[in-house]
């Protein structure tokens, strides 16, 4: 039975001031951040609760992108009730299952196609106002790895030469992406944030951190997800299935293949090098150590991507020197 001071107030809520009499309450799930999640069930339905307490959580962001994204037409949750002052929402439940539940070789072109046109639809949402995703970001997301991962995580305290090495091809990087494309980024569009539901596949979760940005940004999440790996060769066709959907939507100019996938390469890159930081520091500074259990996977993206290009082959070099892999073991990438 849960019994902490922020769930007796969503009790409170719900039967107070929604008068949602005999409504019963259900743990759903957690995430990343202070929030919480519960399923409820009134009058034969249900809805999920959002419990974001207000002194470490802002409930208008999520708010502000539900707009956005149901005024593009892409199945986010209905806000069905809100209380910000107390850090609630009551919302649409696009149900229980996760994308990375029904992914399989049989489900998966179907999944993603249907993903990756609800995506074209998201980038087309409205960016007024919203954070720039731009080089200072993607420097400042990359430093996360040298600090978590490399020092905080295995211990490593790195020469003058060697940080000078991670800083030039962070700036590499950073410069490089930063003249792609931009539009509406979701920011962690992947297989756990995407529901399969009946109609308007999928139900879109987790946005409330969207900001204006690369177009591949997503693509990237979503076909080198942290959680779930693919052949490359299967991740090279939808991504330019992708890409050809996004210049039909007059997204982006029409480019060559071979420098979609440069640019795709490049933005997955900065993604997985900041997610090996994110996800050492969930586990030493929140306490979250299941985190761990994706570091193989992502360092593998980085190490197989990064020995193809110029920007990150020297950052790899490193990695090798340092016999990273022999201290995380990673995944084989299937061709």
């Amino acid at each position: 039975m849960i019994n902490d001071t922020r769930f007796q107030l969503l009790q409170k809520w719900i039967q107070n001031t929604l008068k949602w009499q005999g409504a019963r309450i259900e743990v759903a799930s957690a995430d990343a951040s202070f929030r919480r999640y519960f399923r409820v069930f009134h009058q034969g339905k249900s809805f999920i609760a959002m419990d974001a307490p207000p002194e470490k959580e802002d409930t208008q962001p999520f708010i502000d992108i539900t707009k956005r994204l149901l005024q593009s037409g892409v199945h986010a949750p209905e806000i069905i009730a809100e209380e910000t002052t107390l850090g609630f929402l009551m919302l649409e439940d696009l149900g229980s299952t996760p994308y990375q539940e029904v992914l399989n070789n049989n489900t998966a072109d179907g999944l993603y196609k249907e993903a990756l046109q609800a995506l074209i639809t998201l980038q087309k949402a409205d960016v007024t106002k919203l954070p720039h995703y731009d080089k200072t970001l993607f420097l400042q997301e990359m430093s996360f790895m040298p600090e978590w991962f490399l020092k905080t995580h295995l211990g490593i305290s790195l020469t003058h030469s060697q940080q000078d090495i991670i800083l030039q091809c962070f700036d590499s990087l950073a410069t490089a992406i930063a003249e792609q494309p931009t539009g509406f980024v979701h920011r962690d569009y992947h297989s756990r944030n995407l529901m399969q539901v009946p109609e308007n596949n999928p139900g879109i979760i987790d946005y409330q951190d969207a900001v204006n940005g690369p177009l591949t940004y997503d693509v990237v999440s979503l076909l080198r997800d942290c959680y779930i790996v693919w052949p490359q060769h299967q991740v090279r066709e939808w991504a330019l299935w992708y890409k050809h959907q996004a210049v039909s939507a007059q997204l982006m100019n029409d480019i060559d293949n071979t420098e979609f996938l440069r640019q795709f390469d490049l933005m997955g890159l900065q993604r997985h090098i900041k997610v090996l930081g994110i996800f050492a520091r969930l586990k030493h500074r929140d306490g979250k150590s299941h985190y761990l259990d994706d570091l193989p996977l992502t360092l593998s993206y980085m190490l197989e991507v990064g020995k193809k290009h110029p920007e990150t082959a020297p950052l790899i070099e490193l990695f090798k020197q340092l016999k990273i892999a022999g201290q995380i073991s990673t995944v084989a990438i299937p061709a």
